[in-house]
């Protein structure tokens, strides 16, 4: 009599990544994600649908040929349940709609020395991420936030003001880059699960949004030296250091009840109560000095 062998066991969501990363199929990769994201969804899983959909949007906008491989039915698909998760009450949707009512009721300058104490939290993450290939920029992070706190007061140098430009596009390329969506690079997180650099992907894009925001700047810079009026500031770095996508990706179910987002939204909010309290540039460069020390993953 013949032993009959069970079927091989699919491969875990887990494998089924690390394989498509090290065949570089990124299209692969891409359904991977699409089909974790699908069937958070579907279970209500709100927040683990939000991080895993948002990485297949991530990598099928990178590449044309990626797009096309995967197909409009899968991006199509993608982009409305990303619609609709837009519409819910989650962690995600919920803080940036506050910071943004509240910024409606502030000066340029207060938005934007708002949104620069949030970027000065991430300059220590940025130092270990700029260590893995591809990832130089972000090393950069701490010069851009000394450098946009002195043009507050005083135009920069042609130096300076083409160094920051120069940064800005390479954030911006960085998102297309597959060193941020598929290489898997990762940097150790002392007492917690390792930070991986597609981490930086929720709310919108920390690296997109820190682009977003140093251009708005230079755009400022621009704009006085010609004596004309700024365009408004970019609001969307002021939640950036929040890192949701790394706390629901290692398994978190509760964003609100973890002590590291618990703190941040502490700290987000004491900033507001801070520019609206009209403080000297002295007291913003000490708060700066002071967030650039951080580790916000502490």
């Amino acid at each position: 009599m013949f032993k009959l062998f069970g079927k091989k066991e699919s491969a875990s969501p887990e494998d089924r990544l690390s394989e498509c990363r090290r065949k570089r199929d990124w299209a692969g990769l891409c359904r991977a994600y699409y089909d974790l994201g699908v069937a958070a969804m579907d279970r209500g899983d709100l927040n683990h649908a939000q991080l895993w959909l948002h990485r297949a949007d991530t990598i099928y906008s990178a590449q044309d040929a990626i797009y096309d491989k995967v197909g409009e039915p899968l991006v199509d698909d993608c982009s409305d349940r990303i619609g609709r998760l837009e519409d819910t009450h989650i962690l995600y949707n919920d803080v940036p709609a506050q910071v943004a009512e509240k910024a409606e009721g502030l000066g340029g300058i207060q938005v934007r020395v708002w949104g620069l104490l949030s970027l000065a939290r991430l300059v220590k993450l940025g130092d270990r991420l700029s260590t893995l290939p591809g990832c130089g920029a972000l090393g950069n992070l701490g010069w851009a936030v000394d450098t946009a706190l002195a043009a507050f007061q005083a135009p920069p140098s042609e130096e300076a003001f083409n160094g920051l430009k120069s940064l800005c596009g390479a954030l911006y390329q960085l998102g297309d880059d597959t060193a941020f969506w598929g290489a898997g690079g990762e940097v150790a997180v002392p007492g917690g699960a390792p930070f991986q650099l597609f981490d930086l992907n929720g709310l919108m894009g920390v690296h997109l949004e820190t682009d977003a925001y140093l251009s708005s700047h230079l755009d400022m810079i621009l704009a006085l030296s010609q004596g004309e009026e700024p365009s408004a500031p970019e609001a969307g770095i002021i939640t950036g250091a929040l890192l949701p996508d790394y706390y629901v990706r290692t398994g978190v179910e509760q964003l609100e009840e973890v002590p590291q987002i618990k703190a941040e939204l502490e700290r987000i909010w004491s900033d507001y109560e801070f520019v609206c309290s009209g403080p000297t540039w002295e007291d913003v460069a000490e708060r700066v000095n002071r967030y650039k020390e951080l580790d916000i993953l502490a």
